[in-house]
């Protein structure tokens, strides 16, 4: 039977507030850092134009349909087509990332400086939390939660007896660190939010060769059927008008 606590008011007023509202300073001053610290780098013309090739022929095959099929022929050899078209990437000419990041230091900077303001704030902020807040139960969620939760938000609390729905303050740490996105869009901006999931992604998906994307873009116009929907809206139309009135 899991025991109902009383939480104190006391850890409320000096390990919830506290811990929540230097999370989120730490996440506002994290933000302005990297931004001192980023180099500015013009763009490079060709991967803008990769880019925008790619939005191109994800409209095609997202509008592919509402085009008759001579002229979803005619584009479609325009991107994908073996001798020039857009998305063809010949052989031997595909980048390696890796490569380009050894040969280019201004790269390799910009990756150890987002690195360095990501990695240090979180492990300077765990070990504080660790070593003040170990072992408080902070809150309580308001609804009921099953025992898979426990590993997740007891987190530092070895006490099976406790209910599920009480917070730890090591696990009210993780939860502050991994959403406040919202928080920040509404400080920062929507486009300069970005929570530390999002940062390990982008970490993780560095490295990436452009030119697989072209060639994904490219398989997926070769597949796609096309089949023109305009000729069969009045078909549509006339189906759905019978449906209502019938």
């Amino acid at each position: 039977m899991a025991e109902d606590l009383v939480l104190d008011t006391a850890i409320r007023d000096w390990v919830l507030i506290p811990l929540t509202v230097v999370m989120i300073l730490i996440g506002i001053l994290r933000y302005f850092v990297s931004k001192l610290m980023r180099s500015q780098q013009n763009p490079d013309a060709k991967v803008v134009r990769e880019g925008q090739v790619v939005i191109r022929a994800r409209n095609l095959r997202a509008g592919a349909n509402f085009i008759p099929s001579k002229s979803f022929r005619a584009r479609r050899a325009y991107f994908s087509n073996e001798e020039n078209g857009l998305l063809h990437v010949p052989k031997g000419q595909g980048q390696n990332p890796q490569a380009q990041m050894f040969s280019d230091p201004n790269m390799a900077m910009d990756m150890m400086k987002k690195n360095l303001s990501m990695i240090i704030p979180q492990t300077l902020t765990f070990a504080w939390v660790n070593f003040f807040f170990s072992g408080f139960v902070a809150a309580k969620i308001p609804f009921p939660l099953t025992q898979r939760f426990r590993s997740m938000l007891q987190n530092g609390i070895d006490l099976s007896t406790v209910d599920v729905s009480y917070v730890s303050s090591r696990s009210w740490y993780f939860l502050n660190l991994f959403g406040l996105r919202g928080l920040f869009s509404l400080i920062l901006g929507e486009e300069n939010a970005m929570d530390d999931t999002q940062r390990m992604m982008q970490m993780s998906g560095f490295g990436m060769d452009p030119t697989k994307t072209l060639s994904a873009e490219k398989d997926g116009l070769d597949i796609i059927q096309h089949e023109w929907a305009l000729p069969k809206f009045e078909q549509r139309a006339e189906a759905a008008l019978k449906k209502l009135i019938s």
